[in-house]
């Protein structure tokens, strides 16, 4: 190779790009500017160091985080294989020792012939290299890459809302409209006839339940380095309920320029969802960003009429998190559009999650070596978890985008109904693995062929 690549960032993206690069014939340099220069949150300076839970959450393949894994697992992951071998009691779930871990990533790298770990802050994007800071990216590289994006295209804070799937909310209670009719959704035949949000109503005695169960509620703890000087933007539901009983009536909960088919009349108060992907398999609930712990949010969240048997696919949140608008910057394969040798990955592309972000590394490493050998990028089917949470990156709305982590509302439907939820995400793993497989043989993107 003329020139070898250059991964700014040690975390699992970060690793698991180095890793899939060298193992297909390329010298791959790691930046890693730990320990000279260290962050609140890391421990150690050894590379892929976990810095929050020690779990990479469920190997089941009828669990999103369970099918994404089998996949990675196929695609040779070395994040998954170091897993595995620290491996501690912990159900279902893919639970680590977080040291040995760290360790296994560690010495398969630095042990690598093609592999240099540089103990160095890098402060511009290179032009053949994957940038995989995570969501502590120091300021100087965040100042470049806003820079090379624009400056609106990078964001320091999440405020997440969390998201439910479409079939687990009750339509009889329900109902499809936007504020005065302003906003309509097309049908089959491209007339604009729905509403296009759903709309949840409360009488005065549902309202002040719901502000009750939010007041009581108990709210995650955060680290120092996520504490978040919070301004109207990402102001946390609950912060707003303490400001009084009827805050929310008159912000994210206001029920004006609505009225309720079966009344005829305006609710006391409204929970509106947005859709969040084209087919209304999934739907965001708008202005309910939070910090409460997920247990409590699915519990208080369950009161709202209409998503008492709500599945919850995405919780909220609120913490530092910098990552990158992606579809409104990004190329398909998440490289600069005009530098497509310099790719992203990682949670600065708008993934949450350990197993997301690793994966998108090893995407994004598969990709890399393509190109380098004069091919293009491939991206895997939609119908596997890995190509439908790309395609989420490509085709959100830029205006309202927010990080995503893995789940089943992303993939493509069976095109048949499938009333038992287990036997629908067992049909939907089998289909994604077997995509995925026919991906592999078709692009030979297997390291195995090195």
């Amino acid at each position: 190779m003329a020139q070898p690549v250059h991964i700014v960032g040690g975390g699992l993206a970060g690793s698991e790009a180095a890793w899939q690069l060298a193992e297909r014939g390329h010298d791959v340099v790691v930046h890693e500017m730990r320990p000279i220069r260290p962050t609140p949150a890391h421990k150690t300076d050894r590379l892929a160091e976990l810095v929050c839970s020690n779990t990479f959450k469920s190997t089941e393949t009828t669990n999103a985080h369970g099918l994404l894994k089998a996949e990675m697992r196929l695609l040779g992951s070395v994040i998954l294989e170091a897993a595995d071998a620290a491996r501690v009691p912990g159900g279902t779930a893919l639970t680590v020792d977080r040291d040995r871990f760290s360790a296994a990533v560690h010495d398969r790298l630095t042990t690598h012939p093609r592999v240099t770990v540089l103990r160095d802050e890098v402060t511009r994007l290179p032009d053949v290299g994957v940038i995989a800071t995570g969501p502590l990216t120091s300021d100087a590289l965040a100042a470049a890459i806003a820079a090379a994006l624009g400056e609106r295209s990078l964001a320091f804070y999440d405020a997440i809302a969390p998201i439910v799937a479409g079939d687990s909310i009750d339509d009889t209670i329900a109902f499809r409209a936007s504020r005065y009719g302003k906003e309509t959704m097309p049908n089959e035949s491209g007339i604009a006839e729905e509403g296009a949000y759903l709309n949840c109503p409360m009488t005065r005695e549902q309202y002040e339940a719901f502000i009750d169960a939010l007041l009581a509620a108990d709210q995650a703890s955060a680290h120092e380095f996520d504490a978040i000087p919070y301004f109207e933007g990402c102001m946390p539901i609950e912060e707003m309920a303490r400001r009084g009983r009827d805050t929310l009536r008159f912000g994210p909960m206001k029920p004006v320029g609505l009225l309720d088919p079966r009344t005829g009349a305006r609710s006391h108060a409204v929970v509106q969802l947005r859709m969040e992907d084209r087919n209304g398999r999934m739907w965001n609930l708008v202005g309910f960003q939070t910090r409460l712990r997920y247990p409590e949010q699915q519990r208080v969240f369950r009161t709202i009429p209409g998503l008492e048997g709500a599945e919850f696919l995405r919780f909220g949140s609120i913490h530092r998190n910098s990552y990158v608008n992606t579809p409104a910057a990004l190329s398909p394969h998440l490289a600069l559009r005009d530098r497509p040798t310099t790719l992203f990955a990682g949670q600065l592309t708008g993934v949450e999650g350990y197993t997301e972000s690793s994966a998108t590394g090893l995407l994004a490493g598969i990709n890399l070596s393509r190109l380098l050998n004069g091919d293009e990028p491939r991206l895997p089917p939609p119908t596997t978890m890995l190509g439908a949470l790309y395609r989420y990156l490509r085709e959100a709305d830029p205006r309202y985008f927010q990080p995503m982590n893995a789940n089943f509302g992303l993939v493509d439907d069976l095109g048949e109904a499938v009333r038992d939820k287990r036997v629908k995400r067992e049909r939907l793993a089998a289909r994604a693995l077997a995509d995925l497989r026919d991906w592999v043989v078709a692009g030979d993107t297997s390291p195995a062929r090195v």
